[in-house]
C-alpha cells in the first residue's frame, strides 16, 4: 500500500527549485515517488509517495535543505 503526502512549499519559482525540492524528497527513507509542481502563485505543491507514512518534521527538514519552507504545515 502506498501512502501520499501533499505539502505546500514557498520561495519556488523556477525548474531548479524544483529539482532542488525533488532530490531532497527522494532522499527520505521509504519514499518511492515525487512530484513538485511549480504554481504562479507562489505556493507550489510537492506529492511524495510513500511506503508508510512519514514524519512531518523529517519533510520539512528536507524542503529546508533545498533551502525552502513548508507552506502551512507538512
Amino acid at each position: 500500500m502506498s501512502i501520499n503526502t501533499t505539502v505546500g512549499i514557498s520561495g519556488m519559482h523556477c525548474g531548479h527549485c524544483v529539482s532542488s525540492v525533488t532530490e531532497e524528497l527522494q532522499e527520505l527513507d521509504g519514499v518511492q515517488d515525487v512530484t513538485v509542481e511549480l504554481n504562479k502563485d507562489g505556493i507550489s505543491v510537492a506529492t511524495i509517495t510513500s511506503a508508510s507514512k512519514l514524519d512531518p518534521e523529517e519533510i520539512s527538514e528536507a524542503i529546508a535543505e533545498a533551502g525552502y519552507t513548508v507552506a502551512g504545515g507538512a
